[in-house]
This record gives C-alpha cells, sequence and structure tokens, in this order.
C-alpha cells in the first residue's frame, strides 16, 4: 500500500512513462570533471560491468535504439556520457557512466577510468541514484563488489537491477534476486528493493521509469 499523499503503483507508472515519452539526446561526453555540466537538476546514473546490457537496457529505457551505443567489445564506454530531454518533467540528467571489469583495456586507461568514476561519484551532490547493472545469468561477482564499495565509502544511494532476465528460467531468477537482496543486506547505501529488466522483452522497464520518476520528483520537490 503506498504512504498517504504518495502516488500509487498505477500512477508512477503513467508519470513514468509520460517521463521517458518526449526524445532524448546526447548532451556530452565527460573525461574530465571540469567538463561536468551545470550541477543545476538531478543526475541518475547506470553503471555496470562491461557486456551486462547497460546500453541496451538505457535504450529500452527512453524508447530510442540508438541513443546510448551498443558493442560486442567490452569497455567501449570510456567516459561519462550525459544525456538529457529538455521537454521532460521533471528535468534531469540521465548518465551512462563508464563499464568496468573489461580485461583487454590497457592498464592506464583502467586507472584513469577508475579515478574519474571515484571522483565523480564523490563530488556530484546532484547524483540522485546510481543504478548498479547485474547480469541475471551470473549474480553479483567480484568486479561488482568493487564498485558497490566505492558506493558505499561514497556514500551515493544506489539500486540493483537484474538484466537479461528472459536468458533464465523464472527459478533461476528468482534465486538470483533473493541472492542479490541479501547480498546487498551489508551494503548500507544500497537501496533494498532488486529490479528485474530485460531489455529484449520490455520487462521491468516500465518499473525501473516510475522508480526514476519518484526519484527525480522528490528531489525536484526539496
Amino acid at each position: 500500500m503506498a504512504a498517504a499523499g504518495a502516488p500509487d503503483e498505477d500512477e508512477a507508472i503513467e508519470q513514468g512513462r509520460r517521463l521517458f515519452e518526449a526524445p532524448w539526446g546526447f548532451l556530452k561526453g565527460v573525461v574530465d570533471l571540469a567538463h561536468l555540466p551545470a550541477a543545476d537538476r538531478p543526475e541518475v546514473a547506470f553503471a555496470g560491468r562491461s557486456n551486462v546490457g547497460k546500453s541496451s537496457l538505457i535504450n529500452a529505457l527512453v524508447r530510442q535504439s540508438d541513443l546510448a551505443r551498443t558493442s560486442n567489445t567490452p569497455g567501449r564506454t570510456q567516459e561519462i556520457n550525459y544525456f538529457l530531454c529538455r521537454t521532460a518533467t521533471p528535468s534531469f540528467y540521465l548518465v551512462d557512466m563508464p563499464g568496468y571489469g573489461f580485461a583487454k583495456a590497457p592498464k592506464p586507461k583502467v586507472e584513469a577510468w577508475t579515478a574519474l568514476v571515484k571522483d565523480y561519484l564523490r563530488g556530484r551532490a546532484t547524483l540522485a541514484r546510481v543504478y548498479v547493472l547485474i547480469d541475471s545469468r551470473h549474480g553479483i561477482k567480484e568486479v561488482d563488489r568493487t564498485i558497490l564499495a566505492m558506493l558505499d565509502e561514497a556514500a551515493v544511494s544506489y539500486q540493483a537491477v537484474l538484466t537479461k532476465a528472459d536468458k533464465i528460467s523464472v527459478t533461476a531468477l528468482a534465486q538470483c534476486r533473493s541472492a542479490t537482496a541479501k547480498a546487498l543486506e551489508q551494503h548500507p547505501a544500497a537501496f533494498p528493493e532488486v529490479l528485474v529488466t530485460s531489455s529484449e522483452t520490455g520487462a521491468g522497464i516500465d518499473t525501473l521509469r516510475a522508480a526514476i520518476w519518484r526519484l527525480v520528483a522528490e528531489r525536484r520537490a526539496t
């Protein structure tokens, strides 16, 4: 049951649909914090290890096939990418963070991207939440634990989103969701609810849109 004064799920889903119905566009790619856009609105970021389906999920979220670049080459996203819909209400930035955990990238590049992400997490007051994508076929890997610890240290609110839910059985998916929720109980900055999505079938996308709408609406109201 929704709390007094809070929108119910059906309303939140409708508001989330409206939030993402207008076209979104690429604003800028950032490789240095000095080039971040003005901190004048909430930001919602997506993080995940390489090939977790991050770009595909962002594209499904905005109903556009090519907003975020998809690639079979791990580590293609090498900067913090900002997206904006100028007519979205409330207005906010959608942020695609560099993928992590790729093995073939040169070590200096990995170190540079890691430093960029750490500095961004520590210093961006308008960052409302990071959605950490976890491949439902594999669950939380050791490389994911590194980013979870980084988010805990930075005291940035984050929520786990299982991807590729269509690729495994219903039973295996339920087990992964339960195991992920249990693991996150040990992380102080983690939001307790684990979302489940599929970019292929669209499952869970409306719930994710609703969650983002609630989040940015609360931030804009404060």
